[in-house]
């Protein structure tokens, strides 16, 4: 006997209230599982919520660079760095400072690599982008980001959840919380990984105190795209059907007793994961991709890599996923710095050029915001010995004080550099931009006041932002 079939017989009082769409629980799974009911808010996950005002973005493809990449040496040109290469640095840049490794009085370090200016607006861009460049009217390229954290995995937590640890939700989240989805086969929230995981780990598309339905997906470009996401053997579509059926039974009976939201989660939790089975595989197959596209991008079908995960977010974003996140891992460079920095920068430049064109080709790019960046920069100082057999193995130490974020796409001013480091790349000379305004800007592109999408939990409402957020209206279209 099925579980359904035991509490048929049983449950007449639960069944009554199932059959006749009287109580909490009956309520609560048609808030979860249709359109239209409960509409409006973000409590209903299945459906579009409106915006706070019109927005300028729809979806957000954000871009981590896992580790913190030289600004120094991709985004931000220093001829007086290079001039002034080998001496020691000033004081005020050393001492009384929090760095994560370097103790002594550390030296200059200044590029090896020679910059271009690109587009009308002359954006200022690395040797080693030169197809970031071809699309550099697209980009606002933001020099002055400030974080309040040096370390990895609490920096990575302030920049996703503006909070420096555990327990908060992830910017996709909240996004996700707002505004709700376009499609209802598919996670609003999406996440694609190249290489290890961050060092926060999973925490960083996590939904924190926000309903569980709001956390991040992670999807795969190898096997099956989400984990146990294929039948088990012996197990047929319509039975995995009833399977559900059975559980979802379970999971309402229980939550006309308790009333606890969550259950109302996990029944559309267990509705989704359902429909995606239809949904994701075809999604993830780029093989369907013209040889062309492919060829833009530079993929590898069947590959893990940033190119392949640039593709699929486009797909992803053109299916209705609200928030497509892209972890790429590899940009901790505290040695071998001029040698490692050329070939990341050929993983990211090609596949983020193709993705932008691609994107404006189709008529998505305005609606679509592309978020280019990391949890920190480097310092303008060197770390390791810049002499003898070591000349070739320097590195840069992590640094909160200034470093560079691009953005594209909806609502964002291409073309444009905004904010500016002193002479050295230290700290910010002119519009300083905190990783709370940096926030503020994205949820405004996305028609979201970031003092009004809040949660409460506590005894408080919390929000992503925190206590503070100015919008940077310098990169607004």
């Amino acid at each position: 006997m099925t579980p359904k079939q035991h509490y048929h017989l049983t449950e007449s009082r639960r069944e009554f209230l199932k059959h006749t769409g009287a109580g909490m629980g009956a309520l609560g799974l048609a808030s979860v599982l249709n359109d239209g009911v409960f509409a409006g808010g973000p409590a209903d996950s299945f459906s579009p919520s409106q915006p706070h005002f019109s927005p300028r973005a729809k979806n957000v493809i954000y871009i981590h660079l896992v580790g913190g990449p030289s600004h120094l040496e991709l985004f931000d040109f220093k001829p007086e760095l290079v001039r002034h290469n080998g001496k020691k640095c000033p004081d005020h840049m050393f001492k009384g400072k929090q760095l994560a490794f370097i103790r002594d009085h550390p030296t200059l370090l200044g590029t090896r690599f020679q910059f271009k200016r690109h587009g009308q607006g002359g954006v200022e861009l690395s040797e080693h982008l030169p197809l970031l460049g071809g699309v550099a009217d697209q980009l606002a390229v933001i020099k002055t980001v400030r974080t309040e954290q040096f370390n990895h995995a609490p920096a990575q937590l302030f920049l996703h959840t503006g909070f420096e640890r555990f327990g908060r939700p992830g910017i996709g989240s909240w996004v996700s919380y707002g505004l709700g989805t376009e499609n209802r086969n598919l996670p609003s929230y999406v996440v694609l990984i190249t290489g290890s995981v961050a060092g926060a780990g999973n925490s960083l598309w996590g939904s924190g105190f926000l309903p569980t339905l709001h956390q991040g997906v992670e999807f795969r470009s190898k096997g099956d795209p989400v984990l146990f996401l294929s039948n088990p053997k012996g197990i047929s579509p319509g039975s995995r059907r009833d399977i559900v059926d059975g559980i979802n039974f379970l999971n309402q009976t229980t939550l006309v007793d308790v009333g606890d939201p969550e259950i109302a989660t996990r029944i559309a939790q267990y509705e989704l994961a359902y429909r995606m089975q239809a949904s994701v595989p075809e999604l993830m197959d780029i093989r369907r991709e013209s040889a062309a596209t492919l060829e833009d991008y530079g993929v590898k079908p069947g590959a893990t890599s940033l190119a392949n995960n640039c593709l699929l977010a486009r797909r992803l974003v053109e299916k209705g996923v609200r928030f497509v996140q892209l972890f790429d891992q590899g940009w901790d460079h505290h040695s071998g710095i001029f040698g490692s920095i050329p070939n990341k920068a050929r993983q990211l430049d090609r596949p983020v050029a193709a993705l932008i064109s691609d994107l404006k080709a189709r008529g998505l790019l305005n609606e679509t915001l592309i978020v280019i960046g990391a949890e920190f920069g480097r310092t303008p100082m060197l770390q390791g010995k810049s002499n003898g057999g070591a000349a070739n193995n320097v590195g840069r130490d992590h640094h909160k004080e200034a470093y560079c974020m691009l953005l594209a796409g909806g609502g964002v001013r291409g073309g444009i550099t905004y904010g500016r480091t002193d002479d050295l790349g230290y700290g910010p000379v002119d519009d300083p931009v905190h990783i709370h305004d940096l926030n503020a800007t994205i949820l405004h592109l996305l028609g979201l006041n970031h003092e009004q999408l809040t949660y409460k939990v506590q005894g408080r409402h919390f929000r992503l932002t925190d206590v503070r957020g100015e919008i940077v209206k310098g990169i607004l279209a």
